[in-house]
Order: structure tokens, then C-alpha cells, then sequence
């Protein structure tokens, strides 16, 4: 909202212009200096009279301090002296930053907390009538209610949800700035700091949680592991053949890889039926379990 009292634009200070420019050739050609004299007084009156609101303004004007109407965009005439254009209304959407240093929370935490606000006026006559400055008032009631809402928050609340504490601003400011003439339509939290010392501590917790997670995963995979081994030597348990195939089986696997070197004892070869070690030797080279 910007106030004043007249403002010149570029059509009545042209209009004006040329009615000066008029005056002086009239003087120039009668010799009457009346000509110009009245040429300068009816442009000034023009440049006072004649205004302009942008598209996106609109002018509050007020009759000997009383309010008469709200000038829609494009020009419009007001009567000098009598008529005064009081406040030129933004309709705009307006961005209002606004921040909470050391802020506690519900359960005793200080917060930094940075915020945007984006209200728009939809009655100009409120806004200038009815408070001072509108955007000084959204301002500060911006920074009260971010106290509030903090002071009923916990700090968990705060990191995980920011959007329900956004429109939790948003309704308790929208209800302060109505009388306005002003709607707040949303608030986005920017940013939330907590103390070093706590971020710290946090962070050691998060990492204890997912080792503790990691242990807790892989003790179930031994388990599941156990039980699968369990069930294969109930398979085994009666069938021999199949055991020293098995073990065959992993043997192979383990000296089919090229220059691979796998040292078993001579029980176990013997007892898999490979005889000696030369049986040994002869699948190292390729021959292969028959």
C-alpha cells in the first residue's frame, strides 16, 4: 500500500503539457499573457484531476476525509482539493517472509524457524480503513501465530509434518487478517534449525537405530538360514548317495575355477569315494567326477 495524495501519470502530465504549449502560442499571437497563465492553471488541475490506477491497483479515494469509492483500473477523475486519492491497494499476491529465533517447542526445544507467507487483498476498502499499514500488521501477526503454533508443537511434529503446521499457520493468520480485507492463501515453512549439540545427538540416534535394524535383519537371516540347513541334513539323514553327491557337487565347484587351489583332508576325499589323491588331481585338471 503505498499512500499519497496525488500522482502524476504520463496521459495528464501530456494533456497538460499541451495545454501550456497551447497557451504560450496564443500568447505569442494575441500578445495577451492571460492565455498562458490560464493554459498552466488548467493543466495543473489536470495532472491533479485526472489519475491512473495499473490493473492490479486500486484507489481508495476520500471526499473531506469521508470515503466516497474505490476507483477501479484505468483513469478516473477526482476533484482537486476537495478529493484525495488516499491509498493506492496492491491486489497482487504478496509474498511475506517472516522467521521465530529460539522458539520453544511443546517439549522444551529451542527452534529457528523460517517462513513464507502469500496473502492477496480482496476489499481495498478494508485494507487502508481499517489498518494502518496492512503489510506491517500481516508482518507481525505472521511472527505471533508462528510462536504459537511452535509453542504447541513438539519438535517431531515440526521435522516430519510441516505441511499440517503450514496450514495451521495459515488458518490462525487468515483469521486475524479477514477483518482486513485480506486472505492469507497458504504458508510454507522454509526451514527449521535445532541446536548443534541436538543435531548431533539425533544423528548418533539415527545411526544406532539402523545398526540396531542392521543386526536384527541379520540375526533373522541366520535363523532363516538355520532352518534351511536344518531341513537339508533331515535330507541327507537317509540318503548317503546323495550327501557325497553334494559334497562332490561343492567340490567341483570350488576347482573348476581356473588356477583355483582347494585343500581338503584325505578323510574327506576318501569318503566321497574319490580314492586317492590323484582322483583329487585328475578333476583339478578337468576330468570331472564320473
Amino acid at each position: 500500500m503505498r499512500l499519497t495524495i496525488a500522482r502524476i501519470n504520463p496521459i495528464s502530465f501530456t494533456v497538460a503539457v499541451v495545454l501550456v504549449l497551447a497557451g504560450a502560442w496564443m500568447t505569442k499571437t494575441t500578445q495577451e499573457p492571460a492565455y498562458v497563465v490560464a493554459a498552466a492553471v488548467v493543466g495543473v488541475l489536470v495532472v491533479v484531476s485526472l489519475q491512473m490506477a495499473q490493473a492490479w491497483e486500486r484507489a481508495v479515494i476520500l471526499r473531506a476525509g469521508r470515503f466516497v469509492r474505490v476507483a477501479e483500473p484505468g483513469l478516473f477523475w477526482i476533484v482537486p482539493i476537495v478529493e484525495s486519492v488516499t491509498a493506492w491497494i496492491d491486489q497482487r499476491v504478496v509474498t511475506t517472509p517472516f522467521s521465530a529465533e529460539k522458539a520453544l517447542t511443546k517439549d522444551t526445544v529451542p527452534v529457528n524457524v523460517d517462513a513464507v507467507l502469500f496473502s492477496v487483498v480482496w476489499d481495498a476498502r478494508k485494507a487502508a480503513l481499517e489498518v494502518a499499514s496492512y503489510t506491517s500488521a500481516i508482518a507481525w501477526a505472521s511472527q505471533t501465530a508462528l510462536r504459537e503454533v511452535i509453542g504447541a508443537a513438539t519438535l517431531s511434529e515440526l521435522l516430519s509434518d510441516r505441511h499440517a503446521i503450514g496450514e495451521r499457520l495459515q488458518a490462525s493468520i487468515d483469521a486475524r487478517t479477514t477483518p482486513w480485507g485480506i486472505t492469507v492463501q497458504s504458508v510454507e515453512i522454509r526451514d527449521i534449525r535445532i541446536p548443534d549439540a541436538l543435531e548431533d545427538a539425533m544423528s548418533r540416534q539415527a545411526q544406532a537405530e539402523r545398526e540396531r535394524e542392521a543386526r536384527i535383519i541379520l540375526s533373522q537371516a541366520e535363523a532363516d538360514i538355520a532352518d534351511v540347513f536344518r531341513v537339508a541334513a533331515r535330507a541327507y539323514e537317509n540318503d548317503p548317495i546323495a550327501l557325497h553327491l553334494r559334497a562332490m557337487n561343492m567340490l567341483y565347484e570350488g576347482l573348476k575355477e581356473k588356477g583355483a587351489m582347494l585343500v581338503v583332508p584325505s578323510s574327506a576325499v576318501e569318503t566321497m569315494g574319490l580314492g586317492t589323491i590323484g582322483g583329487l588331481s585328475g578333476i583339478a585338471g578337468g576330468g570331472g567326477a564320473k
